[in-house]
Order: C-alpha cells, then structure tokens, then sequence
C-alpha cells in the first residue's frame, strides 16, 4: 500500500492545480449526492406519504420538492464537469510529464548506454509504459469523492438508524479486504506482463527494421513464429491477471448488492416496526444504490494500481538511472593547427578483458583528410568513436577542435520527409546554405532536377532515392553542419571513383574540418592526404599512401587484396 501512495503521489504532485480542483468537484459531488438521499427523505415523508394519506399536499411543499431535487441535481451535474475534465486533463499532462522524462534521459544518455537497450523496449517505456501507469490516476478524485460519501454515508446512517449503520461497517470493510488479497495475488502477473511486452516490443522493433533481411531470406515465418511466441508469453501473463481481475471485479459488484437485499430486509423490519419512517428508509436505499457504481469505481482503480505499478516501475527504472559519463567532454586542443590529438589512448569495452583499441598515439592537422585502413576487427570503428567523443577511453586523453563532430555512415539514414527537412534536420538553416551544402556533397545537379528540388519528398529511408543519392544528402546534412571533425564511414562507397574525387575535392576547398575517412576502395584512399593503417587495435603506420605501399608489407597486403575483391565481384 505504501508503493501505491508513492505512485499516486507522485503523480499528482506533477500537476497539482489541475487536480485540486477536480478533487473540489469530486468533494462537491460527494456531499451533493448524499444530500440528495436527504432531499428523496424529505419528498417522501412531506409530500408522497401525505399525499396518499391526506388526499392533498401544499403547492408550495411540492414546489420546495422540486427546487430541493433539482437544485441538488444540478450541484451534482456541476461537480461532475469539473472532476472529469480537470482530473482527465491532468491524467494526459502527467503523461506528457513521464513521457517528456523517459525522453530527456534517453536523448541525454550516450551512445554507449543506448548500446545496452533494445531500442523497442526503450520506446514502450516512454510509450506503452506511460500510457499504462496514468490509466489509475482519472479515476483517484471521483474513488476519493466516494470514500468521502461512505463516510459521510456512515455517520447519516448511524444517526437514522444504528442497525443501518452498522450495516455500512460491515461491508465497505469487506471491500478494502477483498482488494488487499487481490493486490496482493495479482500484482506479479502485470509485472511479468509488462515487462514481456517490452521485450515484445523491442523484438517487433527490431523485425520491422531488418524487414528488408527478413524478406530477402524468406525468413517470414521464422519471424512469425518468434514474435508469436513472445506474444503468447504476455497473452498468458495477461489473461491470468485478467482472470483473478475478474473475480475481484465479481466480489465488488457483488458485495453492494448483498448489502442492498440486507438493508431492503432490515428496513422493512424497522419501518414495520415504527424506528424509522418510510421516507428514512427509502432514502438509505437510495443512498446505496447510488453508491454502488462509485464502490465498483474504486474496486476499477484499485484493480489497475497493480498494473500501472507495473509500468511506473520500468518507467522509473529507465528516468532515475544515472547518466553514464559524457565522453563527448573531450580536452580542447590548443593549437588551432591541429584537428585531432590522441595521447596514449587505450579502450576496452564493458565487460571485456581484451582492449579494442590500445595505446593509440595520433596527431591529424586541421583541413586534412585522413583514410582509415585495416582488416575487420582491427579498431577501425573503435577509434572513429572514441575521434568523434561517443566512446570515452579506458586511458589516455582525447583532444579535439571547438566545434561539431560529425559522422556520416555507410548506409545513409533519411527521413521520410523532403530535401530541405533531411538537409536541416532540426536546425535554422537558409536555403543558400543548404544549397551550399548540396554543391559540396556534388548533389547539386540530381536535387535541381528532381520535380520540387529541395522540396521533394524522399519517402521513407529516402526510398526514391538511389543509394548514391541518399549518401550525397546524408553528406549534406553533415556539411551544413560545417563540423570541425567529420568521419566519413565508408560514405562514398556507392559512387563513382571520379563523384568521389570531386567530393573530396571539394571538402579540402570549402571546409576547414578535419576528415577521418573509413576507407575500403583503394580509389579512395589514394584521394586520402595520409593514411592510418590498424592491426589489432594498434596503429601500425601511418604515412602517405604510395609511401605505405612501399614499406609496410601488411598494407600493401590489404590494399592488394581490396582491389582483388572488387575486380573479382560480379
């Protein structure tokens, strides 16, 4: 219970006005409606029963009759505008709140940790998850208008009658018992539930992104087969938690309606026997009958505090976690000439014993372009990381240039939005830069003839686009930029040897950026000012290309053999 208090606490301490003055309407509809139960008393025993008695009531009793009802009823309509509107909403600026939360921290956290979660996982919390812990909180102001109402209910009722009263003793007890017993059976099926469904989340994430692989293999019905099975897995968790629901929601409906046949029965006994008047007695009936939604209101809220719980709890996990240490706080280089220093720099991922990159001694001036070279697993990406400031290193100091850092990948990432959107991507921009930005990443020609120009739309991954097409955007995006540092990773791989040259060409001449270029193509590393060759997470030279070519045997080697591959690819 005390988890719960912090959830729903936590909750409204977020937007507090909002649902202070839904609880004002809820309290207004509380005390309205057990007024109401006293206005059916007085009807009845001023005007129902002497009209049947004496033949005749006053006009002016009749008409006190109905402003009381009517004005009553009102008072209780206005309550109920106010405590649905403001507790909704506040429930939808709570979620607002969680969601703004879990973004913040996922946008704030580096790459490193992002390497460590399922990107469906990490949506569901800031998705599904936020949705699932505010659907308890809606429903608080009017459960708490009706405590309000059994307790107001409870003294009336004791001082009608106190065989009524203890009546109303005996059963809102039961209910607060049947919902400890059932929170306490359910609330490790939801928490199994919830997090299932974000493992089935990241798992149809991670489906929908290698579609095409899935495709091209005709791995269809492996898919359907995975994704069925986690599925089944939160099915079963979910109908067990619904099952036992189903019970509790059976013992709430069902307590009320015993209580109103044993009230019915008692007060027939007490009427007959001149206790209490019809109209007290007809009124207490009245009273329960309203009650019995509002009490089936509280059982519905304290049937979804378990499940909420649930997702607040991975919520939570995700908001309170710490930062993991920024490694883009690089040492800033003092001398303007150079680009990129890396003194003794050594790193080694999370868990593993063996560096993957290690006493790494590099100086890359500012304005030149540098081709990264070796064979797979030999630190190339490793050490692009630690350049660029998203992987801080185990030892030694990384030092760069004031200014952004940028990378552009191999497969370039569009977004389903027009030329100029995927250019800008977020930031102030004018069309001459952007169109600069084109001429430099030689996309000028193809975007002016396309039917809008930087107005046509892409598609989604810039589907309409060829794959050389979509690397020149993705260069632009990076240009626009105008980086200090700019990894190239094997970016220019769909083009042609001659596109390239003029790509790099143009870098060299329009910005003062240091490039790192993750090559393959022997074209493209010739174009390249010097070359870094790795071996096994060491930089084994570093020099001019026809200089490498010349007294590094594993260079030549590798170099060798890129061309043997392409010549040898049909």
């Amino acid at each position: 219970m005390r988890a719960n208090w912090r959830l729903i606490r936590s909750m409204l301490s977020l937007h507090p006005r909002w649902f202070a003055v839904s609880f004002l309407g809820a309290t207004v509809f509380a005390i309205a409606t057990v007024t109401s139960s006293f206005a059916i008393r007085w009807v009845i025993d001023n005007v129902i029963v002497p009209r049947f008695e004496e033949g005749e009531v006053a006009s002016s009793t009749v008409a006190a009759g109905v402003v009381m009802i009517v004005g009553i009823g009102l008072i209780r309509a206005v309550g109920v505008v106010f405590r649905r509107a403001f507790a909704s909403a506040g429930m939808w600026r709570v979620a607002k709140s969680y969601s703004d939360q879990v973004i913040d921290k996922l946008v704030t956290q580096p790459l490193s940790w992002h390497r460590r979660h399922a990107d469906g996982d990490l949506v569901a919390r800031a998705g599904v998850d936020t949705e699932t812990t505010v659907s308890v909180i809606a429903p608080i102001p009017f459960a708490t208008s009706t405590i309000l109402m059994i307790v107001i209910s409870t003294i009336w009722l004791f001082i009608t009658d106190i065989p009524l009263g203890l009546v109303a003793i005996v059963v809102f007890p039961l209910v607060i018992a049947t919902n400890v017993v059932y929170e306490r059976s359910v609330a490790s099926h939801y928490t199994d539930a919830q997090e299932q469904l974000g493992t089935f989340s990241a798992a149809v994430h991670e489906s929908f992104e290698g579609v095409q692989l899935v495709k091209a293999y005709g791995a269809e019905d492996r898919e359907t087969v995975r994704l069925a099975g986690l599925a089944d897995q939160v099915r079963r968790s979910r109908v067990e938690a619904i099952r036992r629901r189903s019970w509790f929601d059976a013992l709430t409906d069902m307590t009320p309606a015993l209580a109103n046949i044993g009230l019915v029965l008692l007060g027939a006994a007490r009427v007959d026997s001149g206790n209490v008047t019809i109209g007290e007695f007809s009124s207490v009936i009245f009273l329960f009958t309203l009650l019995v939604f509002p009490l089936r209101l509280i059982g519905y809220t304290l049937s979804e505090l378990p499940r909420s719980m649930a997702a607040w709890v991975r919520i939570q996990s995700v908001v309170n976690e710490p930062l993991v240490a920024d490694p883009a706080r690089a040492v800033a280089v003092a001398d303007p000439g150079i680009g990129v220093r890396l003194d003794a720099v050594s790193f080694s991922h999370e868990g593993s014993g063996i560096p993957a990159v290690r006493d790494i001694d590099l100086c890359l001036p500012t304005g030149s372009i540098t081709a990264l070279v070796g064979p797979t697993g030999s630190g190339k990406s490793t050490l692009a990381d630690l350049v660029l400031g998203l992987t801080e290193p185990t030892s030694g100091t990384v030092a760069l240039a004031d200014g952004a850092r940028l990378i552009v990948f191999q497969e370039a990432f569009l977004i389903a939005g027009s030329i100029r959107e995927n250019v800008a991507f977020g930031t102030d921009v004018t069309d001459e830069e952007i169109w600069e930005a084109l001429h430099g990443s030689s996309a000028t020609e193809f975007v002016r003839d396309l039917p809008r120009q930087l107005d046509t739309i892409v598609g989604e991954r810039g589907v309409s686009l060829s794959g050389g097409q979509r690397q020149r955007v993705a260069l632009a995006r990076a240009l626009a930029r105008k980086p200090s540092v700019l990894v190239l990773d094997d970016t220019t791989s769909a083009l042609d040897p001659s596109t390239e040259a003029v790509i790099l060409q143009r870098l060299r001449e329009s910005l003062e950026a240091t490039v790192l270029l993750i090559a393959s193509r022997p074209s493209t590393i010739a174009l390249a000012d010097d070359v870094v060759f790795m071996t096994d997470g060491r930089i084994e030279a570093h020099g001019r290309h026809d200089e490498l070519l010349a007294s590094t045997p594993g260079y030549r080697a590798i170099v060798e053999a890129f061309e043997s591959d392409r010549v040898e690819t049909p």
